[in-house]
């Protein structure tokens, strides 16, 4: 198999992975807090990332040490909302709205650098927020918009998508400079640490290892990060950004796919409005958008930190 294709097919598989951690997390919850769960999956992914980048890490220098340790701050409050949201929301809601954070990379990039945007990313965005809107304020009497019914975790899951943005942006110019894998490995380790001393200060943490709870740490901590994470590095040296972008857009459509055959959850006609109108906004905004070349390569690096695996 010419290695082009195997690196599509494996993008594939790995974003099937992402999409469908969702349910899994939400089940995982109920017997396990946000951060607490977090933290065990994040430690466990850090250290094999750190077993099998070792030779990378012992090379590392105090520039990239601090870089990484910024990318990993973004990652933990991207992970801390995402977690804490799907406790409040439903898996295919948290996966469409997560999958946000594409969109939002021109538009943090233009807050911080002043860049131009094209007019597909501008239309893009316009179409995602108005997909926002449609799945996250419900609708009152007489079709007005009801505001003060918004569910709270749709509101964490909008930060977390806010959150793994600036992940995708600092992670994007970080590897311009420094090693992919020392990239990989610190932000990792770090959003680990953080979550681990903010659980017992932000909430109640408990733990039950029940097979729930295991399948959730070894799938998403494994499979999900460390895993994925090499995966990727391999597979996107072989295909174009575009076309990484519009695999990574599949993402939600696996979480909701997911969500319908494990649970039988079930978007209304709203909902499913406003899902579709944020997948064709993150299709305008990625394939058909225009942009500079650093802008490129920072929304083409789509990384597993953006999802719930």
């Amino acid at each position: 198999m010419r290695r082009p294709i195997k690196a599509h097919l494996l993008l594939v598989v790995v974003t099937f992975i992402w999409g469908s951690t969702f349910v899994l997390m939400k089940a995982a919850l109920r017997d396990a807090s946000p951060l607490a769960l977090n933290a065990v999956r994040l430690g466990l992914a850090a250290v094999l990332l750190a077993i099998y980048y070792r030779e990378d890490i012992a090379r590392l220098t105090r520039p990239a040490f601090l870089m990484g340790c910024s990318v990993g701050v973004f990652l933990f409050l991207g992970y801390a909302f995402q977690s804490t949201g799907l406790v409040l929301t439903t898996p295919s809601k948290s996966a469409f709205l997560t999958g946000v954070s594409t969109v939002l990379v021109p538009i943090v990039i233009i807050a911080l650098w002043r860049t131009r945007i094209h007019l597909w990313r501008a239309l893009g965005i316009l179409l995602a927020i108005g997909g926002l809107f449609l799945m996250t304020v419900p609708a009152g009497r007489q079709g007005i918009a009801d505001f003060a019914n918004v569910n709270t975790g749709d509101l964490l899951t909008l930060a977390c998508a806010l959150a793994f943005a600036f992940q995708i942006v600092f992670l994007g110019r970080a590897t311009e400079r420094f090693p992919f894998e020392q990239m990989a490995f610190l932000q990792v380790a770090v959003a680990a640490i953080l979550t681990g001393v903010a659980s017992p200060l932000l909430e109640k943490p408990h733990l039950h290892l029940n097979e729930t709870v295991i399948a959730a740490i070894l799938i998403t901590g494994v499979l999900g990060t460390a895993v994925a994470f090499t995966v990727q590095a391999w597979a996107q040296q072989f295909t174009p950004a575009t076309h990484a972008a519009l695999i990574f857009t599949l993402e939600p459509v696996f979480g909701w796919l997911t969500s319908y055959v494990v649970t039988g959850e079930r978007l209304g006609i709203r909902a499913g409005a406003g899902a579709v109108l944020i997948v064709a906004g993150i299709l305008l905004s990625e394939v058909l958008g225009s942009v500079s070349r650093s802008d490129a390569e920072v929304a083409g690096r789509r990384e597993q930190t953006s999802s719930a695996g």
